[in-house]
């Protein structure tokens, strides 16, 4: 029985995420047969004058159609030239896109929907001093301009919602692939709650690594950081040590669970004193993977044997070079993602979607009847 779409299905790209969404394009046709001979995806731009100023431009009509616009704000790969320099996009660039974007749509679609993997600003959610809260204002600002519904990936935390409380907004949960992967790369592993353990590498990290912990009915162990708040570098008070609360890591296979990884720094530190405590094998599993710090540090520490493999999806830019680092694992999210546009386009729910237990228990019973 064909499906009953809530409208034309019209799916925009912000800059550099050509690659990613041409596989999300190539599944929704193996899937529908609404547009045989077309691409799901809108041709757009955002050219640049040498000053650095930027529009939008739309080379369709979207009247009466279900729009989902995607954009990865963290993708540094994508340059523009100002004043006769490359410069790389920052996160405030792509930010601005999203806006030019939906203003060039010029609330001519039936719905807007936009899908945030890693939610701009997300670290900061919140007011602790004299600051800004700039991702609520995000939130609330794109709401404002007509966006109906808004998906993101494994947010910082996600009780950032609550600034648009008449919006929607959804927060996705990658475990299922991130455990397939780990499947598919370690076909040995059981996750017996004598042999495998999950670790928040800090407090901010408790919710998703419980979530792994329950789903999983394995140990979980917790570091917290003790920071100098006496002292500010790059923004931030410095870690100067990981204290562990749990249960002994010796011999078992431990899962670190966060929602990025930035410059390593404070996974590679938890690592070290996860197998300084005897853990058999590390793994980490990162929805993002920004590496702002590059990656001699983290193969000084996979050859060393301090970690064993980082998973980190494809939600946001990895340079080519990545893929040739043996610790380094990733996750595809595409047809993920396909899944979430295709089910919202027919007005479905995607309650399954953001909650895979069963499948995860699938995977659970296939793996137990392997060993």
């Amino acid at each position: 029985m064909d499906k009953t779409y809530f409208g034309d299905l019209s799916i925009i790209g912000t800059k550099g995420c050509d690659t990613f969404l041409s596989k999300v394009d190539a599944y929704l046709h193996e899937w529908r047969s609404d547009r045989p001979n077309g691409s799901y995806l809108v041709d757009a731009e955002y050219p640049r004058f040498g000053s650095g100023e930027a529009k939008a431009i739309i080379h369709e009509s979207l009247r009466g159609h279900d729009i989902y616009l995607y954009s990865d704000v963290f993708n540094y790969g994508v340059t523009y030239k100002m004043y006769g320099m490359q410069v790389p996009m920052s996160p405030d660039d792509h930010y601005q896109d999203i806006k030019r974007i939906i203003c060039a749509i010029g609330g001519k679609g039936r719905r807007v929907t936009l899908i945030m993997p890693m939610l701009y600003e997300g670290r900061q959610h919140r007011r602790t001093a004299r600051e800004s809260l700039d991702c609520a204002m995000a939130l609330q600002e794109i709401s404002a301009m007509g966006v109906t519904n808004i998906i993101t990936f494994d947010a910082h935390d996600p009780s950032v919602q609550q600034a648009i409380p008449h919006g929607g907004f959804d927060n996705v949960r990658p475990a299922y692939q991130m455990l397939k992967a780990l499947v598919r790369e370690f076909p040995d592993i059981t996750f017996d709650k004598d042999k495998t353990m999950i670790i928040a590498p800090d407090e901010g990290a408790m919710s998703r690594s419980m979530y792994y912990s329950s789903i999983l009915g394995v140990e979980l162990g917790m570091f917290y950081k003790r920071r100098n708040y006496t002292v500010v570098i790059d923004g931030r008070n410095p870690i100067e040590a990981h204290e562990f609360l749990g249960r002994s890591v010796e011999g078992k296979d431990v899962i670190i669970v966060d929602d990025m990884i930035a410059s390593g720094d404070s996974a590679l530190d938890v690592a070290k004193q996860l197998k300084e405590r005897g853990a058999r094998r590390v793994f980490m599993f990162s929805t993002f993977g920004l590496f702002t710090s590059g990656f001699a540090k983290i193969d000084a520490a996979y050859e060393s044997g301090m970690i064993d493999k980082i998973f980190t999806t494809n939600l946001t830019y990895h340079p080519a070079e990545l893929a040739t680092h043996k610790w380094h694992c990733e996750v595809d999210m595409s047809k993920y993602v396909a899944y979430i546009i295709d089910t919202m386009n027919a007005d479905g729910s995607i309650s399954k979607l953001l909650n895979p237990v069963e499948r995860i228990h699938g995977l659970l019973d296939v793996i137990r009847h392997e060993n």
